[in-house]
């Protein structure tokens, strides 16, 4: 016989709250439970009660509480909310702060904002004002880009180019072979053959350079790919492969070399590998081959 615990769900929220609050009630995890459980269905005034309680908890409630204050923001919440960033500077608390503070707050504060996404974040409030300075060196070449366009500025056609090479070059010295990081969604999904412009950082900068009006960049850029991709075709290496060889990581390897040897001199660098190690099989894939199934390890 299965029994089920069906829980009940009429107790009021103001006692789930006063329980949440009262650590000595013994029903401080049921209550978090039931509470997480109907938040986003309750009045406005018992949402902020419960936030204001959160932010007043551990670190795992305050990290809750952080995420949800980006959809569910009130000035009453600044104070406290600063307190917090302030003595902690938890990376979730920084969401909330970069973008509903006021922008003095933000610059005075601009270098105490040092996780991976801070900077980005900073930039799209920042770069409005166009005395604001952009360090690209702080973004990735797509988020940097994705600044540039959403602050209404302008780049030249050659640093767009250098930017879109210059990611090429990046992901064929890396070599990553797990298709749902390299490649965009496009390619995850049609019989194409994967060539730079399939690459997915390359992909959003593309798309960042066509919104930006950088017509004769994606242009050439795309007359480039056209070419690697009829030397891809044409290769050796591509004719043994099939539409699905090793899930993406055969044809992967493929573009990395082929494009390798289609950048301009100006776009390598002296510690580059040779192009032929660019097509040698993934760590993953070379431990597979090492296995021999008629005599298994075990």
């Amino acid at each position: 016989m299965a029994y089920f615990n069906n829980q009940k769900r009429n107790t009021p929220v103001a006692t789930l709250i006063k329980n949440y609050i009262d650590k000595k009630s013994g029903k401080v995890d049921e209550s978090r439970k039931e509470i997480l459980i109907r938040f986003d269905y309750l009045d406005w005034k018992d949402q902020k009660k419960i936030l204001s309680a959160f932010l007043d908890s551990g670190k795992t409630d305050r990290r809750w509480a952080y995420t949800k204050l980006l959809n569910y923001w009130d000035k009453i919440f600044e104070p406290k909310l600063k307190e917090l960033w302030e003595s902690y500077h938890e990376e979730r608390c920084s969401w909330p702060v970069i973008r509903y503070f006021p922008v003095e707050y933000i610059k005075q504060n601009l270098d105490k904002f040092t996780e991976e996404k801070d900077y980005y974040h900073v930039c799209l409030r920042l770069a409005q004002d166009k005395s604001f300075h952009i360090d690209k060196d702080k973004l990735a070449p797509a988020d940097y880009l994705s600044v540039v366009f959403e602050s209404d500025r302008t780049i030249s056609d050659e640093e767009a180019k250098d930017i879109l090479f210059k990611l090429v070059h990046k992901y064929c010295i890396e070599r990553k072979s797990i298709s749902t990081l390299v490649l965009d969604n496009y390619a995850l999904n049609y019989d194409c053959i994967i060539s730079p412009k399939h690459f997915k950082e390359v992909s959003r900068a593309r798309n960042y350079l066509q919104q930006l009006n950088l017509t004769l960049v994606v242009s050439e850029f795309d007359k480039w790919d056209e070419n690697v991709q009829n030397k891809i075709e044409e290769s050796p290496e591509f004719s043994k492969v099939t539409r699905y060889s090793r899930i993406f990581d055969d044809r992967i390897r493929i573009a990395y070399k082929y494009s390798y040897l289609a950048l301009d001199e100006k776009y390598k660098e002296a510690t580059d590998p040779d192009a032929e190690m660019m097509f040698q099989p993934s760590e993953f894939y070379r431990i597979i081959d090492r296995l021999d199934y008629d005599n298994p390890p075990f």
